[in-house]
């Protein structure tokens, strides 16, 4: 953060922002050099473009006119950012905030563990009208998320993404709990067990918990598939290749909570990761095999690479248990919501009407959008078991997201506001602010929710 927002300077480059439509107007107010520079450099102010204006007598920038959409986000300032060299600026428009900020931070984000990345990164003097709290909390929540997700399965199994939630806790001043192996069978999390037993990285459920008891329940619940094979039913090679983010859900609700804590919101958060690896060996769970969960349904397996919905199932119920005001959980779950909404989009499923518009109302706001599938309760039928009460994969190709859905739905039946995002975690192109690789989808609708449902007497109406 402090390599991209820094304090007042004297020195920095003055940033002026302008839109395509108003650019006719600004030109023709501005010396006949400037439209000169304009017309050399191919300036037209169209989202993105930077048109640098150097100093007449010593031939350095001056100050820069860049080009904003008609209603900008943070990736419209991340992309100003990212045309810019090393150096310090500062933004002249005084309505600038928190998306000013945040994007221009995100713009340096690069994922360099494994590989150094030499980059100098454009500095922006904090806007006036920025939350610095709010900014950086949503920073360190983003690029969390997107370490995680980055880092291979190879040195981000259940064992490393339970110390990243340990460290996460223990930041916020939480409370950390984990039950490892063959202690989630002797406390009830079968499914969760059938799922990793199969891996010599034992299985956990990671469980954290803040706030005062006294606040609204708010449980936040991801899905830690650390790497899936597809188990017996073993995906193709091609399909392989991106497992290292089927923990993306869990990524994300970690660094969901890590905002939510050091914006210290006034919830009573609980935060259920269940932790795996889906692998294969003689006691990996099979095709065919009924599972007893944590709900008391009887679950029968079509297909072992459905696996994040039993991981899930088991968490839910136990979140359920205690009825919280609001239960949210996340999960790359399904290659169906990513044919009907593309990698940007999570696909939303609520139980709670209000609840949802109230997650899509804030995606909007923040530009990080959501896009609400139906319940639709006749495809139920779908998932109808055999031999068990319920299958995890169905005997149709149709609807997949939503089956998975309803699964999930299974398993909460006491909690009135529920929602379920089934997203990508995952840039499938580079675009300023969004690097190929790791993605925090959904986090930041999911806070301005949170955040406006919990935080308006804290922190006011925005």
């Amino acid at each position: 953060m402090t390599a991209t927002l820094t304090a007042k300077a004297a020195a920095a480059i003055p940033v002026e922002t302008c839109t395509a439509k108003q650019w006719p107007t600004r030109l023709a107010r501005e010396k006949t050099a400037v439209a000169g520079q304009a017309e050399s450099q191919g300036f037209k102010a169209r989202p993105g473009q930077v048109l640098v204006l150097a100093d007449a007598r010593t031939g350095k920038p001056a100050r820069v006119i860049a080009g904003l959409p008609e209603q900008p986000d943070l990736w419209s300032y991340a992309a100003i950012a990212a045309a810019r060299p090393g150096g310090e600026y500062r933004l002249t428009d005084g309505k600038a905030g928190d998306a000013a900020a945040l994007g221009w931070a995100l713009a340096g984000y690069r994922f360099d563990r494994y590989k150094k990345i030499e980059k100098k990164s454009a500095r922006l003097i904090w806007p006036a009208k920025a939350n610095k709290q709010r900014v950086v909390a949503l920073y360190d929540g983003i690029v969390l998320a997107r370490d995680l997700i980055n880092t291979p399965a190879g040195d981000m199994g259940p064992a490393e993404l339970a110390e990243a939630a340990r460290a996460v806790a223990l930041i916020g001043g939480a409370d950390f709990n984990c039950i490892i192996g063959e202690e989630l069978l002797d406390q009830n999390y079968p499914m969760i067990h059938a799922v990793g037993r199969a891996s010599h990285r034992l299985p956990r459920l990671i469980d954290i918990r803040w706030g005062n008891p006294k606040h609204p329940k708010l449980t936040l619940v991801g899905k830690g598939v650390c790497f899936d094979t597809g188990g017996l039913d073993l995906k193709p090679s091609a399909g392989m290749l991106l497992m290292k983010k089927d923990m993306g859900g869990a990524a994300v609700m970690l660094g969901l909570a890590a905002t939510i804590m050091a914006m210290k919101l006034p919830v009573r958060l609980r935060v259920l990761i269940g932790a795996v690896e889906n692998s294969v060996s003689g006691n990996a769970f099979r095709p065919g095999d009924v599972l007893h969960s944590r709900k008391g349904l009887t679950v029968e397996i079509g297909n072992t690479d459905a696996e994040g919905r039993l991981v899930l199932g088991d968490a839910l119920a136990e979140a359920d248990s205690e009825k919280p005001d609001w239960l949210i959980d996340a999960a790359t779950l399904t290659g169906a919501a990513r044919v009907a909404v593309g990698p940007d989009l999570p696909a939303l499923f609520s139980t709670d009407d209000a609840m949802a518009q109230a997650l899509l109302d804030a995606g909007l706001s923040v530009g990080d959008p959501l896009w609400r599938l139906p319940l639709h309760q006749p495809y139920r039928e779908y998932i109808e078991g055999k031999v068990g009460d319920i299958s995890n994969s169905g005997d149709t190709p149709f609807a997949g997201s939503i089956t998975a859905a309803l699964f999930l739905k299974e398993f909460v039946s006491k909690t009135k506001s529920y929602a379920h995002l089934d997203m990508f975690a995952w840039n499938p192109k580079a675009r300023p602010g969004r690097p190929l690789g790791a993605e925090a989808t959904g986090l930041r609708a999911l806070y301005a929710a949170i955040e406006k449902r919990y935080g308006e007497k804290r922190y006011g109406k925005r």
